[in-house]
């Protein structure tokens, strides 16, 4: 029998957005749009949604107004406020008013996909007692058995109460962003925001003012104030990935913060105080930066003073399978009908693959075959190619990846393969791929120019032209 479909409410006074938002989310939910507020609380009060994105400017009633009265009348329905990127405070406003969570305009599909499902996957998870999750794992939104993760959990439930700073560190794909949600979910802080911040997403001349916010004319294009990711996460977690990457001068400046909890706004002479608790990740050897003079020693020890290790998951070989089997059941509501199991030998090859990109690139290749795999058993001749050729393997335990590959080319590699394998698939349909895949087309076009992906499916050279 089919798994009956979540229900999804879009409120936005955009035709365009509106329309956009059911096309890309009609596949994975029974999706019900609204044009203002009156006519949004009458769907809801109708179809009972279990989940609403409401645009944070409404004709009529705003936004907030409307998250208020669907809250009064759809008890514990999550709403996520769909921001413009100038509206930061008036967002930090919704999520103290009752807002789940928010997401900027132009949309991020795969971030919103992903707020989605993680605040579905609370609605049906474990009451309060158990603490909040974004996925039911084995230990809130994290699943492992294996001894390097017991002491992973372990060392998280003995600091995850306390205030100090965090340091995670581990390879690429690991989980790290999962651990500071599990530590802020486990803190007195989990009533708060949490937000995340890769610092390797933005250009150096960026940065500061994504960090630390900017006033209105204090450099080219700052047409107005806009709030930093510090003044979000006020009362909450600040995460900050790839720490490594920041620029000396940025070093010196969140340096400053962790010890006075103050900063200055680019543009403004008054410092501005919050109460933020900071926990960074790296996948770089931050004491050989040090000693390289590409990382302040002040601020290493200041970020270090707790240390948390990730194994790669080559090196969790009891946890592989069942993360496998967890990715499956978690991203099934996005392909609704699928029931994958795997085979003898696909088990064993999952065991032996050397993962260069660890717990992502398996759920990257979970989704991949919950997309395009023929049948409901997963055969070896339904792995991506990297995975079939044994010398591309590593057993598990293994220290080192076999794979030859460094990940970004890893990463590459697989992306290529399941876009070719869905415009195979789709006749070269490029709106029938996209669809295949879960993504937009406007999407899907921009990662074919990038992996120089024609529109045959013909792989170019690194300085090839696309033909129009």
């Amino acid at each position: 029998m089919e798994e009956q479909r979540r229900k999804i409410l879009i409120v936005d006074d955009e035709p365009s957005i509106r329309n956009s938002l059911k096309l890309i989310l009609q596949s994975q939910f029974e999706v019900s749009t609204a044009r203002d507020g009156e006519e949004a609380i009458g769907l809801a009060e109708r179809d009972r949604p279990d989940i609403v994105l409401l645009d944070m400017t409404l004709p009529k009633m705003d936004g907030l107004e409307v998250m208020k009265r669907l809250k009064e009348r759809a008890a514990g329905v999550p709403v996520i406020m769909l921001t413009a990127a100038s509206s930061v405070r008036t967002a930090v406003h919704a999520i103290k008013s009752g807002a789940d969570d928010f997401v900027d305009k132009p949309f991020d599909i795969p971030e919103l996909q992903r707020v989605i499902d993680s605040l579905l996957d609370k609605q049906g998870g474990a009451g309060p007692e158990t603490g909040p999750k974004s996925r039911a794992g084995d230990f809130g939104c994290l699943v492992g058995k294996s001894p390097p993760m017991r002491e992973v959990f372990q060392m998280i439930e003995q600091i995850a109460g306390r205030e100090t700073t965090v340091l995670i560190t581990g390879e690429s794909g690991t989980g790290k962003e999962l651990v500071a949600m599990e530590l802020h979910n486990r803190s007195s802080r989990r009533h708060g925001p949490f937000v995340a911040l890769n610092c390797a997403a933005f250009p150096e001349s960026l940065i500061e003012s994504e960090l630390f916010g900017h006033e209105k004319g204090a450099f080219t294009h700052a047409v107005e104030r806009r709030l930093g990711q510090f003044e979000v996460a006020d009362g909450g977690t600040l995460f900050l990935d790839e720490i490594g990457e920041l620029s000396l001068a940025v070093q010196v400046k969140l340096l400053r913060f962790l010890q006075e909890q103050e900063f200055y706004r680019v543009g403004r002479s008054k410092p501005t105080r919050v109460n933020v608790r900071v926990i960074t990740a790296t996948n770089r050897n931050l004491e050989e930066m040090v000693k390289a003079k590409a990382f302040r020693q002040d601020l290493f020890y200041r970020i270090n003073v707790i240390n948390i290790g990730l194994p790669p998951l080559r090196d969790r070989g009891d946890d592989i399978l069942e993360l496998a089997n967890f990715f499956v059941r978690s991203l099934k509501s996005r392909y609704v009908g699928r029931e994958l199991s795997f085979s003898g030998g696909v088990q064993q090859r999952l065991k032996e693959y050397g993962w260069p990109g660890n717990v992502r690139e398996l759920e990257n290749v979970v989704e991949s075959l919950l997309a395009l795999s023929p049948s409901d058993v997963v055969e070896l001749e339904n792995l991506p190619s990297r995975m079939r050729e044994r010398e591309s393997s590593a057993p598990a335990g293994s220290q080192g990846v076999n794979t030859g590959l460094a990940y970004e080319e890893a990463e590459r590699l697989f992306e290529t393969e399941i876009i070719l394998r869905a415009l195979t698939k789709a006749n070269f349909v490029q709106t029938r791929a996209a669809q295949l895949l879960g993504i937009s087309r406007r999407m899907l076009k921009y990662k074919m120019d990038k992996l120089n992906i024609g529109d045959k499916g013909e792989v170019l050279g690194p300085g090839s032209k696309h033909e129009n």
